[in-house]
């Protein structure tokens, strides 16, 4: 039996749940909302309504395992983060780790300028940023985004998902102000499997959530 409230409908009803548990945060001066792109801009979008809060995106790529990359061994974010979480036992050599670092890169770039095009840099200094996605496995993607945004001096950094597993919630609150999860059940094993609809979110579905909030995209 699934734990009460799961699982969502869609990404935008998990939104939409996880913006009642930030309801406190709307009239915090300099609020920014941030979304993990591209999952987790659907739930980001509803968070932003409900605080009436700046949306943006804040590109983050998982590194996957070799021959299984919906497997997170690890992720890289902007200023030259990486975090690595190889599962213990597991043998991977530097250069398979490398060569699927260079790939991320590559897309993490493409897809900044896709998603941010010619708007200003990132403004997170001295500010209250809410960092979503729409779920947490092994937490390893999230962590390398806080791990970015605090080198960049916010004020205050909340994570924010509707659902994730409990054992990567509580890694996490060590690298954020912090954690909302409304919703941590046990066993996790994946994202997808706490929502009735899950399709992947398309690069169009993120420019067009982004342009709603008066957000200058790349053409």
């Amino acid at each position: 039996m699934n734990p009460p409230g799961l699982p969502y409908r869609d990404r935008s009803h998990a939104g939409r749940v996880l913006a009642d548990q930030l309801i406190r945060y709307r009239d915090e001066q300099g609020l920014l909302v941030l979304g993990l792109p591209r999952g987790g801009v659907p739930v980001a979008h509803e968070v932003a309504l409900a605080l009436a809060a700046p949306l943006d995106v804040f590109v983050v790529r998982k590194l996957g395992l070799p021959g299984h990359e919906e497997y997170a061994i690890g992720a890289i974010a902007a200023g030259g983060v990486r975090i690595m979480k190889v599962p213990p036992g597991l043998q991977l050599s530097a250069e398979a780790v490398e060569k699927v670092a260079a790939r991320e890169q590559v897309e993490l770039e493409r897809r900044e300028a896709l998603f941010r095009g010619q708007a200003p840099p990132l403004q997170v200094q001295g500010r209250t940023v809410i960092l979503v996605d729409d779920g947490l496995a092994t937490g390893a993607t999230m962590e390398a985004a806080a791990l970015a945004l605090r080198r960049m001096g916010p004020r205050h950094l909340c994570i924010a998902v509707p659902v994730g597993a409990r054992a990567s919630c509580e890694a996490l609150r060590a690298h954020a102000d912090e954690l909302v999860c409304p919703a941590q059940p046990e066993p996790f094993r994946a994202v997808s499997l706490w929502y009735q609809e899950f399709p992947q979110t398309d690069e169009a579905e993120v420019r067009q959530l982004l342009a709603r909030h008066q957000r200058p995209v790349a053409a």
